[in-house]
């Protein structure tokens, strides 16, 4: 581990501490998640920013193998989006990746003092899905306006339409989640109950 990012995490968890004695669960919550989103980045480089790259990559590729629409060269992380006249490359990269997205929402549950530790659990791997689904989604969106409207559509594909269905429906999960916990947490009960949790109210 990097001697910087170790004496950061040192001071965080006694940060904590104190702001745990001292109870200030505002401050808590707070300092807790905006520490751990820079730690979890931090971890991320290179291997979970790998992983999460591949994950993209790999359904991307699935949606090229099964429309035509594109063909996706793996190992380097490109896709040729092909269209009528013209051919266009697109880059899944660092930001395409959905990590930073992800580690955010992450953080915000493992610290948001409403929910039990199961629910965190559950909430935290559920995000981490949606934010997955959201990305390839968004890609596709993208990837298949480009393929009917051609090159000159990608700004408004990619930067425009790309992105605002993304993040309107991070928004839904974050609404959800953090604001509308009542209805998340019979989300997490109906999930309990399904896979054999108990029946009880």
């Amino acid at each position: 581990m990097n001697p910087l990012l170790l004496l950061g995490t040192i001071i965080w968890i006694y940060v904590l501490s104190v702001l745990r004695r001292a109870h200030l669960p505002a401050y808590f919550f707070i300092v807790g998640s905006v520490g751990l989103f820079f730690i979890l980045i931090a971890l991320g480089d290179p291997y979970w920013v790998w992983f999460f790259t591949h994950a993209v990559i790999a359904a991307i590729n699935g949606l090229g193998q099964l429309t035509g629409m594109c063909d996706v060269m793996s190992q380097y992380g490109i896709v040729h989006i092909l269209s009528a006249n013209a051919t266009t490359l697109l880059t899944i990269d660092y930001e395409c990746s959905g990590i930073i997205e992800t580690t955010a929402f992450v953080a915000l549950v493992v610290f948001f003092p409403a929910y039990s530790a199961p629910e965190r659990t559950f909430y935290a791997l559920f995000g981490i899905l949606w934010i997955y689904l959201d990305n390839v989604l968004r890609l596709t969106i993208v990837i298949t306006i480009i393929h009917f409207f051609g090159p000159e559509a990608f700004f408004m594909a990619h930067t425009i339409i790309g992105r605002l269905v993304f993040y309107v429906l991070v928004i839904i999960l974050y609404y959800n989640v953090f604001t509308y916990t009542q209805m998340a947490r019979g989300l997490y009960t109906h999930v309990h109950r399904l896979i054999g949790g108990g029946a009880h109210d």
